[in-house]
């Protein structure tokens, strides 16, 4: 279809004419690189990555793409609301009994005045579960109709961003730390609910693992007219990869929520909103807006925070009129004088390590960014990806000091009360975790100038140094432009 017949002119604050987005099928942008390849129809058990870095861009599952997650889902709600029953462990101190559940540990919290930390623990632990599984529900009911209804994107695009802070698989690492703690000074017995917060961790990871949330999409029609973010109307009209290559990489957007790409008449600012998806609604930036500011200031916060989270007890331990503040680092070397050195080396990896690495991983991606660095940029987009992934970790500390606050409350014959320090140690997770989520991979390749002419949305230095190479290059020694194929493999998930 030509562009020129079905083109209506608006303006876009910010961006000039937007005379029409042409939606190319059959081409997708990888999100830790921003290569654009051809993705071709997947055979069931089969996946396609980057050429170039090796991020999963599709994957079709073998099972039932409704059924499956379906009985995970269904399973995971009977699971959650049995845990939410059930006694979680019980601690008996001379004679004297203790039953705690999942409720209890952030309502102790927040009854000894840390209120930011119970409602945090509560909301990853008990909120953000019952939440996404609920989401799951409505996600599959407007999978099984025969048009994806109207609101159905909204469910999904708040799906993929509240799902990953359901910490239950980190909680139960918390509950095993716990219990190691209170062998030592009392008989504890564990409640069913650990049983079924374990079984829950494996029903939810079973449910994302079989859901094809592509294929869902596909099930979505796609607007003939979509919008700017002031409200003006824009034409739009549809053509395959195959038939019309690889437009101007400096014309084309992603929708970073249902992976649609668009061609627009123009280069596309990363500093403003294209406009609204037609498929999802989604607003639509060609990068995560103000990627290297948010990740920066949210990377100063916890360096502040981490100071002290590392100086200041997380708790104070009294037993008998005797005991006293643990540090993090502390605690991790009373595991190993008890001789739980898997369990220390687990605690001090994942509380004191992990944040570490954390910041010093992102802050190096930062400033290798800010100079337009060229190098490594496999292995930075690939520590990113780890970095993402293990970031949740580090709540371990946390979640055990929930679990020990609310468990040992025997006066004077044994307490334990949550300080400072454990505060300061959450705020350090969840500011990393934001820098992380904040952080757009694609913008170290844009620095390097690997994506294309880059126009805006970089430091003014990187955007000179590209000026200046792309003068001192001729034209004849530019690569033609094509459609690289993505890699298919065997999924081995």
């Amino acid at each position: 279809m030509s562009s020129s017949s079905s083109r209506l002119r608006c303006d876009d604050a910010g961006l000039g004419h937007v005379p029409h987005v042409r939606i190319i099928g059959g081409l997708s942008e990888c999100p830790g690189c921003g290569l654009y390849q051809r993705v071709p129809d997947l055979a069931a058990g089969e996946q396609a990555t980057c050429t170039r870095c090796g991020q999963k861009l599709a994957r079709r599952r073998r099972t039932a793409p409704l059924a499956t997650p379906l009985a995970f889902c269904i399973s995971s709600a009977a699971f959650y609301l049995a845990a939410l029953a059930s006694s979680l462990m019980t601690l008996d101190v001379y004679g004297r009994q203790r039953t705690v559940d999942l409720l209890t540990g952030p309502m102790e919290l927040m009854h000894e005045g840390w209120g930011e930390a119970g409602i945090l623990v509560g909301a990853v632990t008990v909120l953000a579960p019952a939440v996404a599984i609920g989401f799951m529900f409505v996600i599959l009911y407007a999978a099984s109709c025969t048009r994806l209804p109207d609101w159905a994107p909204r469910v999904l695009v708040w799906y993929d961003k509240l799902r990953p802070w359901s910490m239950v698989e980190v909680y139960i690492l918390g509950i095993f730390v716990a219990y190691t703690k209170l062998t030592d000074m009392a008989h504890v017995d564990v409640g069913p609910a650990v049983y079924l917060i374990g079984a829950l961790m494996l029903t939810m990871a079973a449910t994302d693992s079989t859901l094809d949330t592509e294929m869902i999409w596909r099930h979505r029609r796609i607007d003939r007219v979509t919008r700017t973010e002031n409200g003006q109307t824009v034409a739009v009209d549809y053509a395959h990869v195959d038939q019309t290559g690889l437009p101007p990489v400096d014309h084309l957007v992603a929708c970073t929520s249902c992976g649609l790409v668009g061609e627009l008449a123009h280069p596309v600012s990363s500093l403003h909103c294209v406009g609204i998806c037609p498929r999802c609604e989604h607003k639509v930036w060609r990068r995560l807006p103000q990627s290297l500011t948010r990740t920066t200031a949210f990377l100063i916060a916890a360096i502040v925070f981490y100071i002290p989270a590392n100086l200041y007890p997380v708790m104070t331990f009294l037993r008998m009129g005797g005991g006293g503040g643990h540090t993090i680092i502390e605690g991790a070397i009373e595991l190993w004088q008890d001789g739980m050195i898997p369990l220390s080396l687990l605690v001090f990896f994942a509380s004191i390590t992990v944040p570490m690495l954390k910041i010093l991983s992102l802050g190096w991606m930062i400033s290798q960014t800010w100079r337009g660095a060229r190098g490594h940029l496999v292995a930075r987009t690939r520590l990113f990806r780890l970095v993402d992934m293990v970031g949740r970790w580090s709540m371990i500390d946390v979640f055990m000091i929930s679990i020990l606050v609310a468990v040992v409350r025997f006066n004077a014959m044994a307490s334990v009360t949550a300080n400072a320090g454990m505060v300061a140690f959450a705020a350090v997770v969840v500011l990393t975790l934001l820098a992380a989520w904040s952080f757009d991979p694609r913008i170290m390749w844009d620095a390097a100038g690997r994506n294309g002419p880059v126009t805006d949305g970089l430091p003014p230095a990187v955007l000179r140094a590209q000026h200046d190479r792309a003068a001192a290059s001729s034209p004849s020694s530019l690569p033609p432009a094509g459609v690289l194929p993505a890699r298919m493999e065997p999924d081995q998930a």
